[in-house]
């Protein structure tokens, strides 16, 4: 069976993710919009190609240092290392989006430190 990818662009998003700080080492000063590339049915994220970005709700803030770690290797160890469930998380800040105090509430207690 072939799934059809749904895309979802959303610069309103991106700029919000941008604007919180690295959830891996707390920076603050050059977060960026790091797209999770990972399948998981389960949480409704489907797979992309390499070509291809998922949906920008897939996108969980880091710095450009740690967005690099998080592609250069396998992404769930990265996640894991983190004690991190990126969907969930992700689906959070999504479901936050543009309340920045409810997304500063989401990462306490879903990043542990």
């Amino acid at each position: 069976m072939r799934f059809k990818v749904k895309q979802t662009k959303d610069a309103a998003h991106l700029e919000f993710i941008r604007s919180l700080p690295c959830i891996s080492c707390g920076n603050d000063i050059c977060t960026e919009a790091a797209h999770l590339r990972s399948e998981r049915i389960e949480y409704g994220k489907r797979n992309t190609g390499m070509q291809q970005k998922p949906s920008d709700m897939w996108t969980l803030p880091l710095c450009g240092d740690c967005h690099r770690r998080q592609h250069s290797g396998n992404e769930m160890n990265f996640w894991t290392n983190l004690g991190v469930n990126p969907f969930v998380l992700a689906l959070s800040l999504f479901a936050a989006s543009g309340d920045h105090e409810l997304a500063h509430e989401v990462i306490s207690r879903q990043v542990r430190k």
